[in-house]
């Protein structure tokens, strides 16, 4: 039986990329800063443990804890809208701290026992963002774009030693809590001088074209985990399948 573990599972993708890898006949280790046990299913398969990504001991424990896995997830994220020159830079630093740094600590922490084995998945979750410049959103596509560099490069030097490294990029979800884990409200985030260029913006927001959801990202993940291919990229949900067409 394989194991996956997932960060950032108390919500949204990473909610429901657990129930749908648990499934799947999967082991699942569901990982989140809270734990909650009640939003998953009772199973001798499905197990939480407490993980703040950004925390070095808070990594090893968790990774101490749950023991040999075959795939790691990385869903853990922070979401940010709003007109860069109005964020503080105090708090992109800490949307890189868990959407980029945190990513690659938990990668950094289980690469030994996917090489020492020669076997294993990392799949890092993304965002569409990355496949087409959108407004309001420079800091959060920068702190996602860095993983899309980062996990490419990765690819390669850990091809080398049979682990595979992917790409998830989940398009624009309404029903998930995008921004809601972020301590600034988007209304301060647009200042009076940018209102009129957000305001059309934020209309669209609201009448999407087309729309990703969880099972979609879930799906997504669940490939990508599976696929023993070069395929290094998985857009999710038809907005982002239509960005990478076009691309």
């Amino acid at each position: 039986m394989q194991t996956v573990l997932i960060t950032g599972a108390s919500s949204g993708y990473g909610l429901e990329t657990a129930r749908y890898f648990h499934d799947q006949g999967w082991r699942v280790i569901a990982t989140m800063r809270t734990p909650r046990e009640d939003i998953l299913q009772q199973s001798t398969r499905m197990r939480v443990l407490p993980l703040d990504v950004t925390e070095p001991d808070s990594i090893a424990t968790a990774l101490k804890a749950a023991g040999s896995i075959d795939a790691l997830v990385n869903n853990a994220g922070i979401g940010l809208v709003g007109a860069f020159e109005a964020t503080p830079m105090s708090y992109v630093r800490k949307v890189f701290e868990t959407n980029t740094f945190g990513v690659m600590a938990m990668t950094q922490a289980v690469i030994p026992q996917f090489r020492d084995r020669r076997s294993g998945v990392i799949v890092n979750v993304t965002s569409s963002v990355t496949l087409a410049p959108m407004p309001l959103a420079a800091a959060y596509t920068a702190s996602k774009q860095a993983i899309e560099g980062f996990t490419g490069s990765l690819a390669h030097e850990l091809g080398h030693f049979g682990v595979r490294a992917k790409l998830v990029e989940p398009g624009y979800a309404p029903t998930t809590r995008f921004a809601a884990n972020s301590e600034l409200r988007v209304a301060d985030l647009i200042p009076e001088t940018y209102a009129e260029f957000a305001a059309p913006i934020f209309s669209g927001f609201s009448n999407p074209a087309l729309v990703t959801t969880e099972r979609d990202v879930a799906e997504a993940v669940w490939a990508a985990a599976n696929d023993l291919g070069g395929q290094l990229r998985f857009p999710a949900g038809a907005d982002a399948v239509a960005l990478a067409r076009s691309a």
